[in-house]
């Protein structure tokens, strides 16, 4: 066998050598493996977005960054393509994260707009196509294919009618949402995760359309396919409404919510694969409700949300596999509640 010797391979005139990007493993001590597959697959996933939100009128467009696997203050991504708020989740792929509906300043408020960022880099958000249904309120969750978004209502205000459809995308192309099925019931401010090949959809308030009604279930769905929701179980709290969540790709989290008449610090988690209602986590480090929740699958960070009486910058994170109360993971550039947020890493993707 011949030698390869990567000190002497250069340009055509011989004034630089390579530039090797990626994660690279070698076997010996003359063996090298390159990377191998598209770029925008090899390492370095660990990035958290968070758009959009509450935070004291107009409503907030901005969007900002984390990196889950340190602690530390989230810093300036960009902004969305229209100030917006209660945007239900985001879903995304490994490259491309998207987020879907919202309320705006008009009225009636809710939006079908679909934005789409490129995780690893920043700048603005751009127009990915429209949902069927205009909603806010809504929950959204992913496969490394294929984004889902169900619930919410139809904005006209908190007593508004609710949405029991669910829509999905395929997150790699632009384009317009397609009709997937039905939640069990018409709900808002639903929580919602993923593993590679399940969805879940947790709590919710004006249940069925019914003023001041609030909800404890689980459903799910298949993310493959289309049809409506099946019941998965309950979480641990009752009638809770506008909790956070989160996912490996083995187990789901739900965190905090409002729980008449204040929030909750309740963390709860359930494992996606087998059917079974929610158990007790631990807490987080103070209560808090509609926090944007995103992983990398060994840790989750429950972001802002509001906690009376104000919408606050507080980051919390967990380890999904244990168990045991949050910790301090550092401060959003502004308080804001009811935003969006997606990773490169979380449990829907399955690598």
């Amino acid at each position: 066998m011949s030698e390869f010797r990567i000190d002497q391979i250069t340009n055509q005139s011989g004034s630089r050598g390579p530039d090797i990007a990626g994660i690279t493993t070698f076997t010996g001590t003359s063996g090298m493996v390159m990377p191998s597959g598209s770029t925008e697959y090899r390492g370095g996933r660990d990035r958290g977005v968070i758009a959009g939100g509450y935070s004291g009128a107009p409503y907030t467009n901005s969007i900002e960054y984390i990196t889950i696997s340190t602690t530390g203050n989230a810093k300036d991504f960009g902004d969305l393509t229209l100030l917006r708020q209660f945007i239900g989740g985001g879903c995304s792929s490994s490259v491309r994260g998207i987020f879907e509906g919202g309320a705006n300043p008009g009225t009636p408020n809710a939006t079908d707009i679909i934005d789409y960022v490129t995780i690893s880099a920043t700048g603005n958000a751009f127009d990915f196509g429209d949902l069927i249904q205009e909603r806010y309120f809504n929950g959204s969750c992913s496969s490394s294919t294929r984004g889902v978004t169900g619930g919410g209502n139809n904005g006209n205000g908190f007593g508004s009618i609710t949405i029991g459809s669910i829509e999905f995308t395929t997150i790699a192309s632009l384009g317009n949402a397609v009709s997937f099925g039905n939640l069990t019931s018409a709900r808002q401010q639903v929580g919602s995760c993923s593993s590679p090949t399940r969805g879940l959809f947790a709590s919710g308030a004006n249940v069925d359309g019914v003023p001041g009604t609030r909800s404890n279930t689980i459903d799910y769905i298949t993310i493959a396919t289309q049809g409506d929701a099946l019941d998965f179980g309950d979480l641990t709290i009752a009638l809770p409404f506008g909790v956070g969540s989160l996912s490996s790709q083995t187990r789901g989290i739900f965190a905090g919510a409002y729980v008449s008449p204040t929030q909750s610090n309740v963390i709860s988690y359930v494992t996606i694969a087998s059917k079974g209602d929610a158990q007790d986590f631990g807490d987080l480090t103070g209560t808090r409700a509609e926090a944007a929740g995103v992983s990398n699958c060994i840790r989750g960070v429950l972001a802002g949300g509001y906690s009376a009486p104000a919408r606050i910058t507080t980051m919390d994170y967990i380890t999904i596999a244990s168990l045991g109360n949050a910790t301090s993971f550092g401060t959003l550039t502004q308080g804001r509640s009811g935003a969006a947020a997606c990773s490169d890493a979380h449990g829907g993707l399955g690598d």
